[in-house]
């Protein structure tokens, strides 16, 4: 008899729930009811994703299950175009929540049914996400809605310990020491009578809306595609969607021979302390083994460094072995971190 009338509660809940997108009235709620699980609030990051949805509604699924007019869960998603060269696009899983008082009762599953039938009427048939493999109440949801474990790895450093922006960095030679020179000729570039880190021989600077052009021409040489509409989200996104622009541009000859587009943020997936996400990197394959790509992570970890960020993370694909090399020559290894995906029929 207990056992039903748990059942039938459980069941009333569930079916009582309206779900809804989330509005900006909602921020306070969704605050609270995060704050509740993590013990302290995350408002940088709530108002950022829910301004985020604002300017760009058709690159985000914000929904909230509201019973007798108040607000008792929410999930938040965004949809992945095309990070490192990503063909089909998916849905990414970024954060749910429920009010601990309505724990048990069935609104975890009935807003991730409605979380797919959003990605359904976007168009997307793959949804993704990730957690720590020690958030079991995580991994329990995942399970229970059907979710695998994904194909891509995460990886991540602690920045300390990073090969590359750190007290760990060996020095490299300048391009000019390789080149001859008139040791009468005082116009020269200076000679590298003090050793280098690969920062210092490259001009890096702060990447900007500007540098769009060259993104989609260094990106056009990589994968044969105009990926234009991505590209400029994710530029939009790293100008304004994260709590301090760290995104960088290599230029050569006044020309944009690489970049990195990052985001420092306190909240992805439930995250206690402050990460800094990489989503793309490029360099012009017409400047390959130049250099370029190791001077633009060396200062970006630098940069990280100083603002107190203590790790990086990224995804990779698991057979684009050349970016593999590169994440793991900068120092990043596997994460603890787990990748998981859904495919929708």
């Amino acid at each position: 008899m207990a056992e039903a009338a748990a059942r039938a509660r459980h069941d009333d809940l569930a079916a009582k729930a309206q779900v809804r997108s989330l509005v900006p009235q909602d921020l306070e709620r969704v605050k609270a009811i995060d704050a509740l699980w993590l013990g302290r609030p995350r408002s940088r990051y709530f108002e950022r994703r829910l301004a985020a949805a604002q300017r760009h509604p058709g690159l985000h699924v914000q929904l909230g299950a509201v019973v007798d007019g108040r607000l008792c869960g929410y999930v938040l998603g965004r949809v992945l175009e095309g990070e490192f060269g990503r063909a089909d696009p998916a849905l990414r899983l970024e954060a749910i929540g429920i009010d601990p008082v309505a724990e048990g009762r069935g609104l975890g599953m009935r807003l991730a049914e409605a979380f797919e039938e959003a990605a359904r009427r976007h168009g997307l048939r793959e949804l993704r996400t990730s957690t720590h493999w020690r958030e079991h109440a995580m991994l329990k949801f995942l399970d229970h809605a059907g979710w695998s474990l994904g194909r891509n790895y995460v990886l991540d450093c602690a920045l300390a310990e990073a090969s590359w922006g750190g007290a760990h960095e060996m020095p490299v030679s300048s391009p000019v020491d390789a080149a001859p020179r008139d040791p009468n000729d005082y116009s020269a570039p200076a000679g590298n009578d003090f050793e280098a880190l690969a920062r210092d021989v490259a001009d890096i600077a702060v990447l900007g809306m500007g540098d769009l052009e060259g993104i989609l021409r260094i990106d056009g040489r990589h994968t044969g595609r105009d990926r234009r509409a991505y590209l400029q989200h994710a530029l939009e996104e790293a100008m304004a969607d994260s709590s301090v622009r760290v995104s960088l541009a290599a230029r050569a000859d006044r020309a944009l021979a690489g970049y990195v587009m990052a985001r420092v943020d306190l909240g992805d997936f439930g995250r206690r302390s402050p990460v800094a996400v990489i989503d793309a990197i490029g360099v012009d394959p017409l400047r390959k083994e130049q250099g370029f790509g190791h001077a633009l992570m060396s200062q970006l970890f630098a940069n990280l460094g100083a603002l107190g960020v203590e790790r990086v993370e990224t995804v990779v694909a698991p057979d684009n072995f050349e970016l593999l090399h590169f994440f793991l020559g900068a120092g990043l290894r596997p994460s603890e971190r787990l990748a998981f995906g859904k495919r929708l029929g």
